[in-house]
């Protein structure tokens, strides 16, 4: 099994880049750019990461991000994700990036987006890989900041596929992002969301209803609400869900106990994600094997699972075609 999930060709939907910055790359960075970091070494780095909870991590995840100041940064970031994904068999990303982090602490946007898509191009020409862009925005900070930053990122539409809203999600609901998600549909951008992780079903709901969105991040607690899993089986809405995340920021205590084999049992469009690697115990190929592990599913099954994700990925008619001729092979 673990062989032939290698060799599944994987395309991960929910991947957060700046939650894919490795200690070891950080200590890299963060000498090259002269910036002290709490820890003395990597391991210790490492150690670090036990959260309680998601407000935990995400203390953490900004403090890491603080190395990356320069394009030659974002550069290095992504492309160390891509290589790591491909060698565990991963053929796409659509990769959520979250310029406002990076502007709150000076870095303006042409330094986060000349980076990411000079790794972009860059693995797209040379690794057999594609890359989709998720422009994400934070729902702990201001709805008008959000707004003024997808305006910034004007001369950026083109290259980005949709945007995101992820961060905190207790007590920050869909509803206060209306606009924002208004003027995406506008550009021509699709919408996706973060909901149902930490926050109630309803904000799944409220992400469905009022953003219009076309994608839910996580999604995982929708099983509260029947009415809406009847929903969601009938508009065969995708669920990017994140099992080995949802372990580490106990939305679930262990992986026997997640709700995906109900989610499947339901019909849902399910696709399975890494979320913040670097933070959650691994990537594409660790979630895969650990729900092996947990759930004993069949070949089948993941060949399903890859299905819904290359159907819903960001990438050209011929990409799709050629993914899934790969998948059926």
């Amino acid at each position: 099994m673990h062989d032939f999930l290698r060799q599944l060709p994987k395309v991960e939907l929910h991947l957060h880049i700046e939650g894919s910055l490795e200690p070891e790359l950080m200590f890299a960075l963060a000498q090259r750019n002269n910036i002290d970091l709490p820890y003395a070494s990597a391991q210790e780095a490492k150690e670090a990461y036990d959260f309680n909870d998601l407000q935990a991590f995400l203390d953490l995840y900004f403090q890491g991000m603080n190395v990356l100041r320069h394009e030659e940064d974002f550069y290095d970031l992504a492309m160390d994700y891509f290589h790591r994904a491909r060698r565990e068999g991963v053929v796409h990303v659509d990769m959520h990036f979250d310029p406002q982090a990076h502007l709150q602490r000076g870095v303006p946007l042409e330094v986060v987006m000349g980076g990411l898509l000079k790794a972009k191009q860059e693995a797209e020409e040379s690794m057999d890989f594609s890359v989709g862009m998720i422009m994400a925005f934070l729902r702990d900070r201001p709805a008008e900041e959000a707004l003024h930053v997808l305006e910034q990122a004007a001369p950026y539409w083109k290259f980005i596929d949709a945007i995101g809203l992820d961060s905190a999600e207790r007590d920050h609901p869909p509803s206060e992002f209306k606009t924002l998600f208004a003027r995406a549909k506008e550009i021509g951008l699709v919408r996706l969301a973060h909901a149902g992780e930490e926050g109630p079903a309803d904000y799944i709901i409220q992400a469905l209803d009022l953003l219009g969105v076309e994608r839910i991040d996580h999604g995982v607690r929708c099983l509260e609400n029947p009415d809406l899993v009847e929903r969601l089986r009938r508009e065969q809405v995708v669920l990017t869900v994140c099992p080995l995340s949802n372990v580490c920021l106990k939305v679930v205590d262990d992986l026997r106990e997640h709700p995906l084999p109900t989610l499947l049992q339901e019909g849902l469009n399910v696709t399975i994600s890494s979320d913040d690697p670097a933070y959650f115990g691994g990537g594409m190929l660790a979630n895969h094997v650990a729900c092996a592990d947990a759930f004993g599913w069949s070949e089948d099954v993941f060949v399903q699972l890859t299905r819904n994700a290359i159907d819903a990925a960001f990438v050209s008619a011929d990409r799709r075609a050629d993914l899934l001729a790969r998948l059926a092979a």
